[in-house]
């Protein structure tokens, strides 16, 4: 029997990516998955995907706090409890500061921060009855600055910082309270990435043959949060970038630097 079985799961922006690739290894693994998106029709067809599983599905906007309240309360009225919170749902960006429409930032914000504290608002006193498990998936840009992404960095390392916070308060209730850090990763996210005017950006600049598979960061992120985990960062190169950024800060600068420019423009 998994770990997960007959566990109440809470996925927010399960319908893309990593997200729907929690939501399959969920239901594999027989637990009793709810989640969250805005598109209707992908939710539907992942629901239809699943006509005989335990799944529920919700089209929310998890940068509004009354859809969050909703979602979560319809999951509790399903299933009765909940027992782990994913916190997934997020968004991208790709601009430099100085072009930036600052609504751009306020919505990458409300998305990847605000979703994050208001589903984790409402679900914890479920959680805390199942001494469960918050959790959130951050990126190697909650640690570290990264040229074009000043609104995903913010929200990232505000994310980081309300878990820590919360993880602290919760350490004597028996939740856990975790953030996992994938690499680049093949996903909808870089197409869905804002631009500076707060459009998607519709294409992504990397090859996404390459990078480490949604499917592969769902399978990490479950053996972390059966491990119970404090954090996960996933790719040595990210272990590696966070350590630099510690230890020699302005090398890690230059580093960073080189990586996302190429001939003085932004690449990345």
């Amino acid at each position: 029997m998994s770990y997960f079985t007959n566990k109440v799961v809470v996925v927010t922006g399960g319908s893309d990516g990593i997200g729907k690739a929690l939501v399959d290894a969920l239901l594999a693994q027989g637990a009793k998955v709810a989640t969250c998106a805005r598109n209707y029709d992908k939710l539907y067809r992942l629901k239809t995907n699943y006509p005989d599983k335990p799944l529920l599905v919700h089209s929310a906007d998890v940068s509004k706090e009354a859809e969050c309240k909703n979602f979560i309360q319809e999951t509790v009225d399903t299933f009765g409890t909940i027992h782990i919170l994913i916190n997934n749902a997020g968004v991208s960006m790709r601009a430099l500061f100085e072009e930036t429409n600052l609504e751009t930032l306020h919505r990458v914000m409300d998305i990847n921060f605000w979703g994050t504290v208001y589903c984790t608002k409402y679900a914890l006193p479920h959680i805390m009855q199942q001494k469960g498990d918050v959790v959130s998936v951050s990126s190697v840009a909650g640690y570290r600055g990264l040229p074009g992404r000043t609104g995903y960095n913010a929200s990232k390392f505000a994310m980081q910082g309300f878990m820590e916070s919360l993880r602290t308060e919760m350490l004597t209730t028996g939740v856990n309270v975790m953030w996992v850090c994938p690499g680049f990763t093949a996903s909808n996210i870089r197409n869905a990435a804002l631009t500076k005017d707060g459009k998607p950006q519709g294409f992504t600049p990397l090859d996404e043959g390459h990078l480490m598979t949604a499917e592969d960061c769902a399978a990490l992120t479950l053996k972390a949060v059966e491990a119970r985990k404090r954090n996960l960062v996933y790719t040595v190169a990210d272990k590696r970038t966070i350590l630099l950024n510690k230890l020699l800060p302005g090398l890690a600068d230059k580093l960073v630097r080189n990586f996302f420019y190429k001939d003085g423009a932004l690449v990345k």
